[in-house]
């Protein structure tokens, strides 16, 4: 299990409320993963799921009474970004700020990195 020590990622009140609420119907041993894969219309995208399995290279970020796991790849690229939930006029959703992204999409779902 890796440490979030030099490479933290900071899960907002308000992300880390939703994220207990998304779990409290799923097994003791279920995580939250949040995930950077290949695609989208600025090169990468984000991506959550739901896991019961961490992986022995897999990154805890506390996230309140839980952890959200992230793989080691995924870490290179979600470096000291903040993840936030927001509830407005374009909808519910999980929003990442990301030091990372050099560009944006404007459904803030997909980056292009430096």
């Amino acid at each position: 299990m890796g440490t979030g020590n030099k490479k933290m990622i900071v899960i907002t009140e308000s992300a880390q409320e939703k994220i207990k609420e998304v779990l409290e119907d799923e097994t003791p041993e279920t995580c939250l993963r949040m995930y950077v894969t290949g695609g989208g219309c600025s090169g990468f995208q984000y991506g959550f799921s739901m896991e019961e399995t961490q992986n022995d290279d897999d990154f805890e970020v506390p996230a309140g009474l839980t952890n959200v796991l992230v793989d080691a790849l995924s870490m290179q690229y979600l470096s000291n970004a903040v993840v936030d939930f927001k509830d407005d006029l374009q909808g519910s959703r999980f929003s990442i700020s990301n030091p990372a992204a050099q560009t944006t999409c404007g459904c803030g779902s997909s980056f292009a990195p430096y």
